[in-house]
């Protein structure tokens, strides 16, 4: 406890509280250090876990503070492993859920600041927002009103938040491990639970998938993926047209932005990939054209969001991947 060896942490633990002044003191003592041990690192960590009462600015100092262990004091520096993120999901989620709003947080900013990031990390903090969605509760539901098998627009915006985190300033495809999760919210949510907002996000993220697995270059996930104006002035909407009014909008409003690849861009898109797999020690698994041909149908249902994407692609894409293709053309997708 080098770092923090003026600090009276005990008394913090004993009485189960952080005050301004201690937050003052932790932060002065790092300065002067300039680096966190794991040990230290680890303390945090308890005090956070083990101290309810905390004073607002323990919140941004804690965030910060193992931000930087973990994406700058780590090897290697700016980049988070698979290992280093099995070390952050076991200590801020020793249940497999994150509690609280600080260590959702956390999460987040490990994945912006990061370099690259495991897919692992990506798909554990979407996965508290499904949690939210398919159970109605944890820490995004707290003291909420909202029913399982429903999505608020501020789960939503959430959710564009992490996706952003995670793909950084570059043209990344949304991966399979986010996908996934993605697919799971929208099974999750009744056809009566319709929000447009979520229509939205899901469609230009599945779309992104489908457009990078058909040899397309996609752009950031700033652009492919933002709140779309139209949402703000669309006026009402019958449910039964609602998913396709968005999709529509929606997509057709960040289109153009997708340009098809040579054989030489893919190349070395496939060579970044490798480099980055090497240095996380874990596998990029892209949303390959057959995955997403079985998941998009799967049991031979296509929710209304699913269908409005379909009808879109089937209208607009010059070139999709021929797997991809023979979905669009089954009966069941027109």
């Amino acid at each position: 406890m080098g770092v923090f060896k003026s600090v009276a942490v005990d008394g913090m633990l004993a009485e189960g509280s952080i005050k301004n002044i201690d937050v003052i003191k932790l932060r002065a003592a790092m300065y002067d250090d300039g680096s966190l041990s794991s040990d230290e690192a680890r303390l945090l960590i308890d005090l956070n876990d083990r101290c309810r009462l905390q004073d607002a600015a323990w919140a941004p100092f804690f965030i910060e503070a193992i931000t930087d262990f973990i994406v700058k004091e780590v090897e290697p520096e700016g980049y988070v492993t698979a290992a280093n993120a099995e070390w952050l999901i076991g200590v801020i989620a020793r249940d497999g859920r994150v509690e609280t709003k600080t260590e959702l947080d956390l999460l987040i900013n490990v994945l912006d600041k990061a370099r690259w990031s495991p897919a692992s990390l990506v798909r554990f903090a979407l996965a508290q927002v499904k949690e939210a969605v398919v159970h109605g509760d944890g820490p995004l539901r707290d003291g909420g009103t909202l029913e399982p098998g429903t999505i608020s627009e501020g789960e939503v915006e959430l959710l564009r938040r992490i996706l952003y985190a995670f793909g950084g300033d570059g043209g990344v495809a949304v991966t399979r491990a986010e996908a996934e999760i993605l697919f799971e919210i929208n099974d999750a949510l009744g056809e009566s639970a319709a929000c447009p907002a979520w229509t939205d996000l899901f469609a230009k993220a599945i779309a992104n998938v489908v457009m990078g697995s058909s040899g397309y270059a996609v752009p950031s996930r700033e652009e492919a993926m933002r709140r779309d104006e139209w949402l703000d002035c669309r006026g009402e909407l019958a449910p039964s047209g609602m998913a396709g009014e968005v999709v529509r909008h929606g997509l057709g409003s960040i289109w153009s932005l997708f340009t098809e690849q040579n054989s030489e861009e893919r190349a070395l898109a496939r060579l970044e990939r490798q480099r980055i797999e090497i240095i996380t020690n874990e596998e990029i698994t892209e949303g390959e054209a057959d995955w997403l041909n079985e998941r998009l149908g799967r049991d031979g249902h296509l929710s209304a969001n699913e269908r409005a994407l379909l009808d879109f692609l089937k209208a607009e894409c010059p070139r999709l991947h021929p797997r991809l293709a023979q979905l669009i053309g089954r009966p069941e997708a027109a």
